[in-house]
């Protein structure tokens, strides 16, 4: 009997998840209706309001003027909302004019894709295939244990067409003990991590130097965020030229401010064969029309010294918070930040609390981290003011003392 549950368990992430999302729905922290008020808070049916501190609009770009315009005029010149047909067939111009813009700025091939997670489902199994890699042969696949959802999810996929190892999390040791005993090897895993922690990307570069591996990162969480035109964590740390043994893909839906993703290619990479065959690249549901003029806005933000300005703010705030509150990523230049907590419950709970005193922070439990280390995750930004700070870190100090 052919074997179960290799790459993925179902059955047992909804078994032992779901009581505590139920949880945390039952204390009113999920399936939140509001309204966005304008002024740096949400608005709940019932009138109260409270400052999301779970967006990952790291430096509150989704409400910059000049991007929200950047989106009307596309729709306005465009006259349309999307092209409704793949992109390999007919795109807009305007396309083209972001991909350049992003290409020039980030140093190498730029393709935006309609999200991060459709462009992993479309490039991970042409890696596994061995069609993007310069020998054009099948890799062992190695994902990080700590390896986004977006990614793991196409295990199954990646493992009917090679062979797919987990590696513990950031484990060289693990990782040169697969490349010695095997001629090509691929590494799938995140720049910097939704949960916190970095790859070790200068390592890996080492690893790639020594054997050809072939890297593989999903750093959504850092653009923007890092770099002088906000090209990422990864980026910053390779020297001169993507290799063609590299991969960088991330969501624009994030510190960029807008909508989508991007890919950035080395150089020698098949570009015509991941627009006809990497899945959902190719498909008919691409980038809408305002998200491309946004983002076009957001490209050229980022040549100007406001970016630097943003960055500056949101390192000012991560050292902020940590100087006030303890955490397992205290003293991390990043700004998500994990309070441990243990117990679901007791994750639930102080979510709970916190919202109550105006902030909503996600409580984090499986599978989103291990059993039995729940915890809050707070994510900070370079809009947040100084006195809104201060009563975030009043608060947490306050809903991290037990109740009597």
């Amino acid at each position: 009997m052919e074997e179960k549950n290799r790459y993925r368990n179902t059955e047992s992430m909804i078994v032992h998840g779901n009581p505590s999302f139920q949880a945390a729905k039952e204390a009113g922290l999920l399936d939140l209706s509001v309204r966005n008020t304008g002024r740096g808070t949400l608005e709940l049916p019932d009138g109260r309001e409270f400052i999301n501190m779970c967006s990952c609009s790291y430096l509150g770009l989704d409400s910059h003027p000049d991007i929200l315009e950047g989106a009307i005029q596309a729709l306005r010149s465009e006259g349309t909302m999307d092209m409704a047909i793949s992109r390999l067939r007919v795109r807009v111009a305007i396309l083209d004019r972001l991909e350049e813009e992003l290409s020039q700025r980030w140093r190498t091939k730029v393709i935006v894709t309609n999200s991060a997670s459709a462009a992993s489902a479309g490039l991970l199994p042409l890696i596994a295939s061995g069609h993007l890699l310069p020998e054009g042969r099948k890799p062992v696949l190695v994902f990080d244990k700590s390896a986004h959802f977006s990614m793991n999810l196409i295990k199954p996929i990646c493992a009917d067409e090679t062979e797919v190892l987990t590696c513990p999390h950031n484990d060289l040791d693990f990782l040169e003990d697969v490349c010695r005993k095997h001629a090509r090897v691929a590494y799938v895993a995140d720049g910097f991590y939704s949960m916190g922690g970095a790859a070790v990307v200068k390592d890996l570069l080492a690893l790639q130097d020594r054997y050809g591996l072939f890297l593989y990162f999903d750093d959504s969480h850092s653009f923007s965020v890092y770099g002088e035109s906000g090209e990422g964590f990864v980026r910053t740390l390779i020297p001169g030229d993507v290799s063609p043994r590299t991969i960088i893909i991330g969501s624009l839906g994030k510190g960029f401010g807008t909508a989508g993703g991007a890919v950035m290619l080395g150089a020698g990479h098949h570009t015509d064969l991941v627009g006809r065959f990497a899945g959902p690249l190719g498909w008919s549901q691409s980038l809408c029309i305002p998200a491309i003029g946004a983002s076009l806005a957001s490209a050229r933000l980022h040549g100007t010294p406001e970016l630097t300005k943003r960055q500056q703010a949101l390192r000012a705030n991560v050292r902020f918070f940590d100087e006030r509150v303890p955490t397992r990523t205290r003293g991390e230049d990043f700004p998500i930040k994990i309070i441990d907590v243990g117990p679901e419950s007791a994750a639930v709970e102080r979510s709970r609390r916190l919202l109550e005193r105006g902030f909503y922070s996600s409580a984090v439990f499986f599978p989103i981290v291990p059993k039995g280390r729940a915890g809050l995750r707070i994510m900070l930004r370079s809009n947040l003011s100084s006195s809104d700070l201060q009563r975030l870190c009043d608060a947490v100090r306050e809903v991290s003392v037990p109740q009597v």
